[in-house]
C-alpha cells in the first residue's frame, strides 16, 4: 500500500477532476460542504491524525526500542508535521490573498476596489476571488501518507504475549486504517465536486512533496526524527512485546 498510494492519490484526483471537468456526475450529498464527514472530519483532519499517531507511534516505538528517548524522537514527526501542516496552509492564504481581488457578486464583474485583502472583502459584503489551492486535497494526501508510512512498524512488531497490549494496538491500527479510507475517500470527493484543476493539482502536489521530503529524504538522515523500524533486524523473529 505505501508504494501504490501516492500514485493512487494522483490517479484519483487526475480521474476526479476529469468527471468534473466533463460534468457526468450530478449533484450529491457529498457534493454539499455541509455533509458530516466535512464538517467533523476534513475539517479537523489533522487533529484526527494527530491524536490517533501519537499513543500508536509511542506504543509502537517504545515496545520495539525500551528506549524513551528514542521513542521521544519519534513522536517528534508529530511535531514536523504539525509545522508543515501550519506553514502550508498559511501560505495557500497568504497566495489568495495575493492574487485575489474583491467583486461586488459572484458573478465576479464589478470589482471592489476599495477592498484589498480576503477579510476586508468580506467584512464589506463583498466576494474574494483569487488562486485558491485546495487545502484540502494537500492535507488529505499528506495525513493519508503519514498514516500509512507509521503503520509499517507493524511488520516488524509482534504483541500476541501481552493481550491487552495486543487489544490497544489492534484498536489503533483499526481505528487508523478507517481514518486513512475516509481522508482517501474525501480526496476523491474533492476533486469531484470543489476547485480548478490546477488548484487540486497544486495542492496535491504539495501534499505528495511533503510526504516525499521528510519520509523519503530528511527521515533518513541521522539529525532528524527517523522512520518507523522496518525491518527486524534486532533478531531473528519479530520483537515480542511481553513486558
Amino acid at each position: 500500500m505505501r508504494r501504490w498510494l501516492p500514485w493512487g492519490l494522483l490517479g484519483l484526483m487526475l480521474g476526479g477532476s476529469l468527471l468534473k471537468a466533463l460534468a457526468l456526475l450530478p449533484d450529491s450529498y457529498m457534493s454539499s460542504k455541509r455533509n458530516l464527514l466535512n464538517i467533523y472530519f476534513v475539517k479537523l483532519a489533522w487533529a484526527w491524525t494527530f491524536w490517533l499517531l501519537l499513543p500508536f507511534i509511542a506504543i509502537t516505538n517504545y515496545c520495539l526500542s525500551r528506549n524513551v528517548l528514542e521513542m521521544l524522537r519519534r513522536i517528534s514527526t508529530l511535531l514536523v508535521g504539525t509545522m508543515v501542516w501550519y506553514v502550508c496552509t498559511s501560505l495557500f492564504l497568504h497566495i489568495e490573498d495575493f492574487t485575489g481581488s474583491c467583486y461586488k457578486s459572484p458573478a465576479l464583474d464589478v470589482l471592489f476596489q476599495e477592498h484589498l485583502s480576503k477579510w476586508q472583502c468580506r467584512q464589506g459584503g463583498g466576494f474574494w476571488h483569487g488562486f485558491d489551492i485546495s487545502g484540502h486535497s494537500f492535507l488529505l494526501t499528506y495525513c493519508a501518507l503519514m498514516i500509512v508510512e507509521e503503520m509499517a512498524v507493524l511488520h516488524v512488531l509482534n504483541t500476541e504475549r501481552s493481550p491487552r497490549l495486543h487489544a490497544v494496538v489492534n484498536a489503533l491500527f483499526v481505528a487508523l486504517s478507517f481514518l486513512t479510507l475516509i481522508w482517501v475517500w474525501m480526496f476523491f470527493c474533492t476533486a469531484l465536486y470543489f476547485h480548478d484543476f490546477s488548484q487540486k493539482l497544486f495542492g496535491t502536489l504539495v501534499g505528495l512533496s511533503a510526504w516525499y521530503g521528510t519520509y523519503r529524504f530528511w527521515y533518513l538522515k541521522s539529525f532528524s526524527p527517523g522512520l518507523p523500524p522496518q525491518n527486524a533486524s534486532l533478531s531473528s523473529k519479530k520483537p515480542n512485546c511481553s513486558r
